[in-house]
């Protein structure tokens, strides 16, 4: 009897978790996955094996691997291909193009600065005999570590008699590579310490001067990047812009068929619409003309301290809750269950000013070790009508459930991640939310159209600062002054955009690629060829892509083994 009652109870929990134990539909597999997971794995373990990255052995070694894996491409019968496994070779097909110019610039990069890193042959013979396990003569190495020494010394008296001409731009690129170099040296080092008397007691002296060596190199560089700046403008912002070539090569792998004055033509055009709006809801905020005051008036609406958390609750059931009533996606019931929050340490929010999202809500909150000033425009900066408009941006429908069908349909595909797609698919629910009648006060209107200055924004200055045409400080002010930013939030945004290991396209990502999906939306939707459910949740199915990619894939569109885009998702544009 009690066997019969556990079968029937093990049968009754099988029905109730089919949903969760059944295979995902329209999740078939593609016969380039295979290929995509060894060429991200084969790169991996490369970047692992020689971890001496600005190195001539590194160079030439991934020169090669991308030169393999173009030819090995090059022998898959494109033209039998599904659709589906099309968008798959056209993706592999670019990521490795990408990665073999990318390595391109950087080996240019390398070879014009290298004469700031005369010591690497020692580090790197060093770090080739440790490789291979081979024993290494103590005295001959002290020898060795003395000279590194000694050139580390030379080095540091150079730079700081400005014996040598070093930018700001070369003097960060030198302190990265001088840390990668001296890391390997430890490393290379504790294989042999302790476990090789005869070494361990010859070199046990030398080895923390080269050490203190490294570091004092590394600071002298950091002084020379300290008192030039990039472009002498009172910024402690140093980045590195691409130049009109990069912009158009990094535009191409996205996919965006215009060119960067004409992305500006379309921000400007997206900013008229935004200036429309703020001043009908300025004027319904009985401001008349001004929206600076009444945009500082909505900055007003801050929660009390302490109670920013539960807000953030409050408003991710709210979005939730409208998506669903509205028709417009299904949430799995865990998704709504499994996100969390944290709150931004005072050091992250010196470059994330706002919210962060993805598995997690991260909250710009003031905290007791910051400033009073600062304390006061994080509260400015993350009121709650901002809050409205930016938490469902990050977690439902936008990054959390993102992440959340990322990791559940077609995985493999994460190796082609972008920011516009990512970040447009959260800009374009802002856009959806908006026509949607999200927004149910005037303020909640400012709140939203702030956030969507702001992309604009993020389109006009990044283009403008890698052409190089405006400063940081130019940046900076431009976000205080057309946005309504508080000058230290928009600080931290421009040094995030700039020095926070963001992709130069990066940031523009968040409205063209709003743009593009709200295109496809109008094409497919719209049109009644799909409805708001079927169209939102094939989208999440795909995994993320270039947005022609998910065009291509919803329309069926005729495939070539060399497509390139010429969609004009933003109609013409001079």
């Amino acid at each position: 009897m009690k066997k019969i009652l556990l079968f029937a109870l093990l049968v009754l929990f099988s029905i109730a978790n089919a949903q969760i134990t059944a295979p995902l539909p329209n999740n078939e597999a593609s016969v380039l996955q295979p290929y995509i997971n060894q060429y991200q794995s084969d790169k991996n373990m490369l970047n692992r094996k020689y971890a001496l990255k600005q190195s001539d052995e590194y160079y030439l070694r991934m020169e090669r691997f991308y030169s393999d894996w173009q030819q090995q491409l090059k022998s898959l019968p494109f033209v039998k291909l599904s659709q589906n496994e099309k968008i798959d070779y056209i993706l592999l097909k670019r990521d490795i193009g990408a990665d073999a110019r990318n390595l391109q610039t950087a080996f240019k990069e390398f070879k014009d600065d290298k004469f700031l890193l005369p010591f690497a042959v020692l580090v790197t013979d060093f770090e080739q005999k440790r490789r291979v396990g081979k024993q290494q003569d103590g005295t001959a190495t002290t020898a060795i570590f003395e000279q590194l020494k000694s050139q580390l010394t030379a080095l540091k008296s150079s730079v700081e008699k400005k014996n040598m001409n070093v930018t700001a731009v070369q003097a960060k690129w030198a302190q990265q590579a001088v840390a990668q170099y001296a890391a390997t040296f430890t490393e290379a080092y504790k294989f042999y310490d302790g476990y090789d008397p005869q070494f361990t007691k010859a070199t046990k002296n030398a080895y923390p001067e080269v050490l203190a060596a490294f570091k004092e190199y590394s600071e002298a560089l950091a002084k020379i990047e300290k008192q030039a700046g990039f472009t002498d403008d009172g910024t402690d912002i140093v980045g590195n812009p691409i130049g009109r070539a990069g912009l158009i090569d990094g535009l191409k792998d996205e996919m965006i068929a215009y060119t960067p004055e004409q992305l500006t033509a379309i921000a400007q055009r997206e900013f008229a619409w935004c200036d429309a709006e703020m001043a009908k809801a300025t004027r319904e905020m009985g401001f008349g003309k001004d929206w600076r005051a009444a945009l500082e008036k909505v900055k007003t609406a801050y929660p009390p301290l302490g109670k920013q958390p539960e807000l953030v609750y409050e408003l991710a059931n709210e979005a939730i809750n409208f998506v669903e009533q509205n028709k417009l996606i299904t949430v799995p019931i865990l998704a709504k269950e499994g996100w969390r929050m944290r709150m931004l340490t005072p050091k992250e929010q010196l470059f994330a000013p706002f919210f962060l999202g993805g598995e997690s809500v991260l909250i710009a909150y003031p905290h007791e070790d910051m400033s009073e000033e600062a304390k006061m425009m994080t509260l400015r900066g993350n009121n709650r009508h901002f809050s409205r408009a930016v938490v469902f941006h990050e977690l439902i429908p936008g990054h959390n459930l993102q992440y959340f069908m990322q990791s559940r349909y077609k995985p493999y595909r994460r190796a082609f991640s972008t920011p516009f797609w990512t970040e447009g698919w959260s800009l374009y629910w802002e856009m959806l939310l908006w026509d949607n009648n999200f927004a149910k006060t005037p303020e909640d209107k400012i709140g939203m159209l702030f956030w969507r200055m702001h992309r604009c924004a993020r389109i006009i200055f990044s283009t403008k600062y890698h052409l190089g045409e405006w400063t940081p400080k130019q940046c900076i002010d431009f976000l205080v002054e057309r946005v309504g930013f508080e000058r230290a939030n928009a600080e931290a945004e421009v040094r995030r955009s700039f020095t926070g290991n963001y992709g130069p396209l990066y940031q523009i990502g968040y409205m063209l690629g709003g743009l593009q999906f709200r295109a496809l939306h109008k094409e497919l939707v719209q049109s009644g060829k799909m409805n708001n459910i079927a169209f939102h949740d094939k989208i999440l199915k795909e995994n993320c892509m270039p947005v022609e990619m998910v065009r291509a894939l919803l329309t069926n569109q005729a495939l070539t083994e060399n497509f390139s885009t010429k969609w004009k998702f933003a109609g013409e544009v001079k």
